[in-house]
């Protein structure tokens, strides 16, 4: 993995808006042809609503023309090597493959590198819903 994918999630981290949890994340997704999207937890008063890192980065990588995932950085300021919550995998299962890699971090860079395959082995498959 790129540092510069690292950094953008960590940088993510930083804008995170989560004054009821205090567990702020951040994303970074890069695509196949290296454009990189980050995101951060924003919660809102009727905590659990609000919305993780992952699915802002996805928003922003939606919006900025998709394509497919080619690595993803996830990091969170109190936990080393967070992982994407079980939503969020399915989430990014949409837009990567099974080899797919997922970095996990803590505030020095990546812990652990696995893939969206491990993470999510049995995710509903779109070709299986036409």
């Amino acid at each position: 993995m790129s540092h510069d994918l690292f950094e953008a999630a960590k940088a993510a981290m930083a804008k995170a808006y989560a004054p009821y949890s205090r567990f702020p994340v951040g994303a970074a997704i890069r695509t196949a042809d290296g454009k990189v999207f980050a995101g951060a937890n924003i919660e809102v008063a009727s905590y659990p609503e609000g919305w993780c890192a992952e699915t802002t980065a996805l928003g922003h990588f939606v919006m900025g023309g998709g394509g497919r995932i080619a690595e993803v950085a996830v990091i969170a300021e109190r936990m080393p090597k967070v992982t994407p919550c079980g939503g969020c995998r399915q989430r990014l299962a949409e837009f990567a493959g099974p080899e797919t890699k997922v970095h996990l971090c803590d505030a020095t860079g990546v812990v652990e590198t696995v893939t969206m395959g491990d993470l999510l082995p049995y995710g509903f498959r779109a070709d299986l819903l036409k």
